[in-house]
């Protein structure tokens, strides 16, 4: 039997080859979250993101001023062992290249481990940011379904009413009619004096030019 890939397995499929950006760099994707609400899982995640790029940059810019002082003490030791060549204070500057030399060895022993990690954090980084993307994917589709659902009903409610409502207009007009026709009948037999007597001042004609007006 075939192992059928789950869905986190088909997503990331589907991202082979291309570039997602770094996702809390992105305005856009802290605008979806005016939309819908983080979980703890999304900010755990953003939290570990966010620290490794910190200290990626970190490391890039250590890594920068290592490398200007390993050029200073690599000068600095050119010059000092031409002063030893010319005889000037050979002893303080044996000294002096000792820990020059001492002080080189540390900023290279610095920049190899800084370039070991520097070679890994992107590796980490692009996996913390791929499963930052799944987890806002899973939040905002569950936010479309649930949107759906009520979508679907609302629309439901909204189309029985439309029909209630055409209902309740046509019973409306009904009434109307039967009220003009009672009147009209009442009028010409009773006349409106008599109407008066009883009340019956109701003219749907006025009425109508009234809402009318």
């Amino acid at each position: 039997m075939k192992n059928v890939p789950n869905t986190e397995d088909k997503y990331r499929q589907a991202l082979k080859g291309k570039e997602l950006p770094l996702l809390p760099l992105d305005n856009k994707w802290h605008q979806l979250f005016t939309q819908t609400e983080t979980n703890a899982k999304i900010r755990r995640l953003e939290e570990q993101l966010n620290s490794l790029i910190k200290r990626q940059g970190k490391l890039n810019t250590e890594k920068k001023e290592i490398r200007k002082l390993k050029r200073k003490l690599m000068d600095q030791i050119v010059v000092t062992v031409d002063e030893l060549d010319q005889g000037v204070n050979q002893k303080i500057n044996d000294k002096k290249i000792d820990t020059d030399k001492r002080l080189v060895k540390e900023c290279n022993t610095k920049l190899s481990s800084y370039e070991k990690e520097l070679k890994e954090l992107p590796k980490q980084i692009e996996e913390i940011n791929v499963q930052l993307m799944l987890a806002t994917m899973d939040i905002c589709y569950k936010k479309i379904q649930e949107n759906t659902a009520q979508i679907e009903e609302l629309t439901e409610w909204i189309d029985s009413m439309r029909i209630e409502l055409k209902k309740n207009v046509v019973r409306k007009q009904d009434r109307e009619t039967q009220n003009r026709q009672l009147y009209s009948y009442m009028h010409d037999i009773f006349g409106a004096d008599v109407l008066e007597v009883f009340d019956m001042k109701y003219n749907p004609l006025e009425k109508s030019a009234a809402k009318k007006e």
